[in-house]
């Protein structure tokens, strides 16, 4: 009876869509707060940059990185996170739906449940606490991965010179937040040194890494001394062609290396040619 009426119900299956990503592709699952502006507000973070705020994406983004061995790279500015699938990973069969959900809701966990300790004197309390949407999108080769972490590293650097010469004009400037966009419209990146250092005293190239950078998570090996050629090589045959026991050795070895947030430049290839592991998926020697 029991099964019959289960049977009865099942057709419901049928409209449920399949979601696989394309095979042998990169995966990026970008991460972005919902509402942030209100919430920064309301908690009183620092302008231009709050280093508690950062550092808390950070740490949520080491344990999303900790959580997942299958993840080879994430970058983070402000209030998003990109994280990277390697080509070879086949975790939740490559299901667009699992993926995003799974580190929107470890990487949200986290920054609640570490909340705390970045903000003691200023609890969570409804309506404003973090939330995070998220999408995934699909890179067929090397070439273009990097040029998508270089694009979001750019945007952090423009992002990051506009803010900072704004919060300056506004908070030690005393000037209005619309005289202060309405001076700063049109200008270029050298327009915006000018006026902090001119009329601040601020030398731009004194910034904080993080601020001027972002923030780029990746497993530590042994560098390497770089090899021109493999920046541009592709990853190894999919793990599909691999034993099972070879799997879980890889994994085991990923989650024995140690989760590092490093403050570069990821638009040269030097990052990349130090570090071949990141792009190949096989991991090197850990540090002695």
């Amino acid at each position: 009876m029991a099964n019959s009426r289960k049977l009865r119900f099942e057709y419901v299956k049928n409209f449920e869509q399949p979601d696989v990503l394309l095979p042998s592709t990169w995966i990026v699952v970008r991460i972005d707060g919902r509402g942030f502006h209100k919430l920064s507000d309301h908690y009183s973070f620092v302008k231009p940059n709050d280093r508690r705020a950062l550092d808390l994406m950070n740490r949520a983004a080491v344990e999303v990185m900790k959580d997942l061995p299958d993840l080879c790279i994430a970058y983070g500015v402000s209030d998003e996170f990109s994280f990277v699938f390697h080509p070879n990973s086949q975790l939740f069969e490559r299901r667009n739906g699992k993926l995003v959900t799974t580190i929107v809701s470890t990487f949200t966990a986290y920054y609640i449940y570490l909340w705390s300790e970045y903000f003691p004197s200023t609890p969570l309390k409804p309506p404003y606490l973090p939330s995070f949407d998220g999408r995934a999108v699909v890179y067929p080769n090397i070439r273009i991965l990097r040029d998508y972490m270089s694009w979001r590293q750019v945007d952090c650097h423009i992002n990051n010179l506009y803010n900072t010469t704004f919060w300056t004009m506004v908070l030690q400037g005393g000037m209005k937040n619309t005289d202060a966009e309405q001076e700063l419209k049109g200008t270029v990146s050298a327009d915006k040194n000018e006026i902090l250092f001119k009329r601040f005293g601020v030398n731009y190239n004194n910034e904080l890494e993080i601020y001027k950078k972002g923030s780029v998570l990746y497993r530590q090996y042994e560098l390497e001394e770089p090899k021109a050629t493999q920046i541009d090589q592709e990853p190894q045959p999919s793990v599909e062609n691999q034993s099972r026991s070879q799997q879980d050795k890889i994994r085991k070895l990923r989650r024995k290396a140690q989760v590092v947030v490093d403050h570069v430049d990821i638009i040269k290839d030097e990052f990349w040619e130090r570090r071949p592991w990141i792009l190949s998926g096989t991991p090197g020697k850990l540090p002695v």
